[in-house]
Order: C-alpha cells, then structure tokens, then sequence
C-alpha cells in the first residue's frame, strides 16, 4: 500500500513534511522520534482525523486508537461491542487485557490505564486493513503492557493488516516492530528494518536519539 506524501502547516510554520513510503500488509511499524518530532501528528493525518495540507487519504478501512481514548457512558463491556462482534468475542478479550471484572463497570469511571485497556480491546473487535496505534501502552504498567503487546502481535497475525504503532519506547519497537521509522523535526529521517535501524542507523541523528533514550 502506498502512504501518499503529505504536509501539515500551524501559523506558517511546517510542523510535518513525509515523503511517502510504501507499507506492506502483515507488517507492524514501529514510529520512533523525540517529543515534538511529528509523530502524533503523522498518526492523526493517516488515521483521517486530521487534515494534511493536501488532500490525503489511506486506501481501505482504518483503526484509530488516540493517546487519550474516549469512554462513552455506558459499561466497559457496551463500549467494547460498539464497533460490533460478538459478547463471547468480548469476553475473550476482555479476559486477556484482564478486563473481565470491569466489564459492569461505567466506562467513564475507569483509571487512565484501564481505559487505554477498553479502548484496545474496543478496537480490536473489528478487522481492518490499516490500524494506526498512539502510544498505547503508555498509561499501562509492565504487566499489561507485556499482554497488550501479546495482542497487538495476535490481532496482526490474525488480521494480515498494516499495523503503525507511535511509541516512545524503544524496547517495545525491538520486541513488536518488523519495520522502523524515525522522524526528527517534522521529517522522516530513517527508515527501515526495525533491527537494522535501532542498532546500526545510518544518520547521526538516529544514533543521537537511540544513544540518548537507551539504545
């Protein structure tokens, strides 16, 4: 699949300029850079929740899941089902992000973490052909982290999609990513496979970045 080249302009001043790149379905990338790098919003541009400069739009159906999912009103396990499949589908992944106990619960009541859990769980009830995770594991702590990255693993080999996942973590790029890009100021500087990039990258940058965040 083709990701277009897009821009994204505040006040005049070009916040994200990416070149494009060819995606390869059953593969999950893993994008890498600082804060401020451009990776959010690389995320929102290719999930259609942001308008790029330039008309841009991913081909197939896409998955979204934001730094700051959002909880309607209604029970854990009601949220979960609105995006379809079946109760015994929810229950089988509520049972492994250890949901299972909150399903009564009101959505809008849970912790940070708890609701990053939901928000996974809600979206994997679907299959699409692009999912775009932001930093998903970020208000996890270790252990649900190491079983949400078990599912993310599962949902890609399940599905064949195309799976983009914004992380800040390095040591979950290596254990998750097939493939890896590096964004710095606004730009793609680096891409590639994951092994390759995060231990032998090519530009002075990507080394700056992978020595200073624990490479």
């Amino acid at each position: 699949m083709n990701l277009p080249a897009f821009s994204k302009t505040y006040d005049g001043v070009k916040v994200l300029d990416f070149p494009g790149l060819t995606l390869k379905p059953g593969k999950i990338y893993a994008i890498l850079g600082a804060n401020g790098s451009g990776k959010s919003t690389f995320a929102r541009i290719a999930a259609g929740v942001l308008p790029a400069d330039q008309k841009c739009r991913i081909p197939g159906s896409v998955g979204y899941l934001p730094q700051k999912p959002y909880a309607f009103r209604m029970t854990v396990k009601k949220n979960i089902l609105l995006t379809g499949g079946s109760p015994e589908q929810a229950d089988a992944l509520m049972a492994a992000l250890s949901l299972t106990a909150l399903q009564d619960k009101r959505a809008d009541r849970l912790s940070g973490g708890e609701t990053a859990r939901m928000a996974m769980v809600r979206l994997m009830m679907k299959r699409y052909d692009v999912v775009i995770l932001d930093e998903p594991t970020a208000a996890m702590d270790m252990e649900t982290t190491s079983a949400a990255e078990e599912l993310i693993l599962k949902y890609e080999k399940d599905t064949g999609c195309i799976l983009i996942l914004v992380t800040h973590s390095l040591q979950q790029a290596r254990r998750v990513a097939d493939e890896a890009l590096y964004f710095h100021k606004g730009k793609l500087l680096e891409a590639g496979e994951a092994t390759q990039l995060l231990y032998h990258p090519t530009k002075p940058e990507t080394k700056q970045f992978l020595e200073f965040y624990g490479n």
